[in-house]
């Protein structure tokens, strides 16, 4: 087969960045803004280094996927470019390279362009979009969900002005800790995992602790979230528990302690993300449910929980990629059901 791009201009990618007029600027220095993500020794994280090595190789090696990881800025450029230095891409036959490996950018709140990532790029890539009008725009680009970035680079023209963002709605942050599903696991952009959608509807702030196949409420790891100063914690590893026994030793363990860590925090439990739910799904909600209802006969009135079926109320059982992994849609719904519960939580 011809190369599609050749066929069709609309798959072409460009990643040869030719302005007369551009000046780049390194993301991490001022005025711009970065969210979810810090940079430590050569590359971004989502939590330190150090920690990562203390809860399991896996979690280590995943630590510096860029999830959740947002640059935010405010322009009147013509343009706006990226250069990235990726030293580890993600490629995976059932996800979009795009949402694996691509930075995904809105404008005013709206989604606008992706970068597309050439199929075959190894160690980053650039790539460009046009914005029309001259009038300053508020603009938000997504890091990857499943890849690290060493260090990214903004294009802007030289004459154009570039400000600090207007700040989140909410000064501390959602925290969320689980699995694949929580990490993004099949967002075919970067911006659509659940989270994404929330920040976005709530203007609020976030971190993404999910782990591929590697959330096992370690001890080490809920010590660690529970130092972290945020708003609201949500708790959403159900699917990588390795047994309803797992589960069983270890849910209601790390919900005590970071309730006994921060007293007032609200936490919000989720299932995982199933409509139809075969009897070792329902086994495992039960499981979660009984660690929810004790905290409520306890007095706790910070406590929320949503099942599965509920997550995927919006999409039933069309909403995944494999039976596992949400599609768009099914992040959407989940999106629109965690949103309501931090409606609530946050009085928005």
């Amino acid at each position: 087969m011809p190369n599609i791009a050749e066929i069709d201009k609309n798959f072409k990618i460009e990643t040869n960045i030719d302005r007369e007029d551009i000046k780049f600027y390194n993301a991490r220095t001022a005025p711009f803004k970065i969210y979810g993500i810090y940079h430590e020794d050569g590359k971004f994280r989502r939590m330190p280094e150090a920690v990562a090595k203390t809860v399991s190789p896996s979690v280590l090696a995943l630590h510096a996927n860029t999830a959740g990881g947002r640059l935010r800025f405010r322009t009147n450029s013509p343009y706006i470019a990226i250069s990235a230095k990726m030293p580890s891409v993600g490629k995976m036959s059932h996800f979009a390279l795009c949402g694996s490996s691509g930075f995904d950018i809105y404008i005013n709140g709206e989604h606008y362009r992706t970068y597309m990532p050439p199929f075959n790029f190894d160690g980053g890539y650039e790539g460009i979009v046009d914005v029309p009008g001259e009038d300053m725009k508020e603009v938000l680009i997504n890091f990857p969900l499943y890849s690290d970035v060493s260090e990214l680079y903004v294009g802007l023209s030289e004459s154009a002005r570039v400000e600090a963002p207007t700040p989140y709605s909410l000064e501390k942050p959602v925290v969320y800790y689980g699995s694949s599903v929580t990490q993004g696991g099949c967002a075919s952009r970067a911006g659509t995992s659940y989270q994404g959608f929330i920040s976005r509807e709530l203007d609020i702030d976030y971190i993404n602790l999910g782990f591929s196949g590697s959330a096992k409420a370690e001890k080490e790891m809920y010590e660690y979230i529970s130092t972290l100063d945020m708003s609201v914690f949500v708790m959403d590893y159900d699917y990588n528990s390795t047994s309803a026994e797992h589960l069983t030793e270890t849910h209601e363990r790390m919900f005590l302690a970071i309730r006994e860590a921060q007293p007032e925090l609200p936490i919000v439990i989720l299932t995982l993300p199933k409509y139809t739910l075969p009897e070792w799904a329902r086994v495992r909600r039960d499981i979660i449910r009984g660690t929810y209802e004790r905290a409520l006969s306890r007095g706790d009135k910070n406590v929320y929980f949503i099942d599965g079926p509920t997550l995927m109320a919006l999409c039933g059982d069309e909403g995944t990629v494999d039976t596992t992994h949400p599609t768009d849609l099914g992040f959407y719904s989940m999106a629109s059901a965690v949103s309501k519960v931090l409606r609530k939580i946050l009085g928005k």
